[in-house]
């Protein structure tokens, strides 16, 4: 039986944003979602992508840079605070 050891962070070059990521991450810097509600059928069309590449770029900056980006539910909406 094969042995599985724990990738760590060192190991793990998914924590390198690929350029949709990036550019979702300073446009999120550069808007005001954490005052604001976010709407991720907005920010499809600003982008010119799925909804659903929209969710997946924004759980993977959560994961790859979760000192940049917050996702909070406040007053019945989901915003995103990202410096």
């Amino acid at each position: 039986m094969l042995e599985h050891s724990p990738v760590t962070m060192a190991e793990d070059n998914s924590t390198e944003l690929t350029d949709f990521e990036a550019g979702l991450l300073e446009w999120l810097c550069e808007k005001d979602f954490h005052a604001e509600p976010w709407s991720t059928k907005k920010a499809a069309k600003q982008f010119y992508v799925e909804e659903e590449a929209i969710y997946e770029a924004v759980a993977a900056l959560t994961r790859k840079v979760p000192q940049r980006i917050q996702v909070f539910y406040k007053n019945g909406a989901l915003h995103i605070a990202a410096d």
